[in-house]
């Protein structure tokens, strides 16, 4: 009997060791789930679906028209679509201090570019008369190719250079990262910083003045604008649109 007894309060033992190492571990594993989780996506904000056009629209249009479709996870803009099917996209929201992240990826020869701070209004024709341009451009054979600051990645038409433009081979995808904050401009990419320059400061007026925008009534004027995706006439494909507004 005396061993029967021994025998079950070392059972006993067992079975409460096991269940409170169980609850510690279910209890551990809660709160390392709930401190890996991120809050609210670290306030990134998807601008493309992957499925569907939602959140853009051509400029100066209340649609998406048909050169731009979403497949296979991309983008995709097609520039054989009749002439008045064509046109930039951009998004339905505005955006004053953000952070912009997208991948693209370009057809030989091809060109195109990211434009933000575009004032979407009929008195100006082109998202590019009021929104600056991050390049995009196959450096090898684009007739843009010949000139520093057209290259992939630059601010267009103002900063950049070869040593910083490093765009991947024709048919991969590149990365782009843009920042925009209290009128500073940074840009990267495939994570080479290519840019960097605040708006109304003597450095900006500079690079201002020896562009073609220089005696353009409405380029960079609006703080808050919409962001743009170009038809230049060649086949581009973009993904994993996000933004952050800071």
């Amino acid at each position: 009997m005396e061993n029967l007894k021994k025998l079950l309060s070392v059972a006993l033992a067992v079975v409460l060791f096991s269940a409170c190492g169980s609850g510690q571990k279910a209890e551990n594993d809660e709160s390392a789930t709930n401190e890996e989780a991120p809050t609210e996506n670290d306030g990134w904000v998807s601008l493309f679906d992957g499925k569907t056009t939602k959140g853009w629209h051509t400029y100066l249009k209340d649609s998406v028209s048909s050169a731009w479709a979403a497949q296979d996870g991309e983008l995709r803009f097609n520039p054989e679509v009749a002439r008045e099917e064509r046109g930039d996209i951009v998004t339905d929201s505005e955006y004053e201090n953000f952070e912009l992240e997208l991948e693209w990826k370009i057809s030989s020869g091809g060109n195109s570019g990211i434009i933000f701070g575009v004032h979407e209004d009929p008195k100006y024709s082109a998202t590019y008369l009021t929104g600056a341009e991050m390049q995009v451009l196959d450096n090898i054979d684009a007739a843009d190719s010949k000139i520093e600051n057209h290259l992939a990645g630059t601010l267009y038409d103002m900063i950049g250079s070869t040593e910083v433009s490093k765009p991947k081979p024709v048919g991969e995808w590149n990365q782009a990262r843009i920042r925009k904050n209290n009128g500073q401009i940074t840009l990267w990419l495939n994570d080479v910083q290519t840019a960097d320059v605040t708006i109304g400061t003597p450095e900006w007026e500079e690079v201002l003045n020896a562009s073609k925008f220089k005696d353009w009534e409405g380029f960079a004027k609006y703080p808050k604008g919409k962001i743009a995706l170009q038809d230049h006439g060649d086949v581009v494909a973009y993904r994993n649109i996000r933004i952050k507004e800071l």
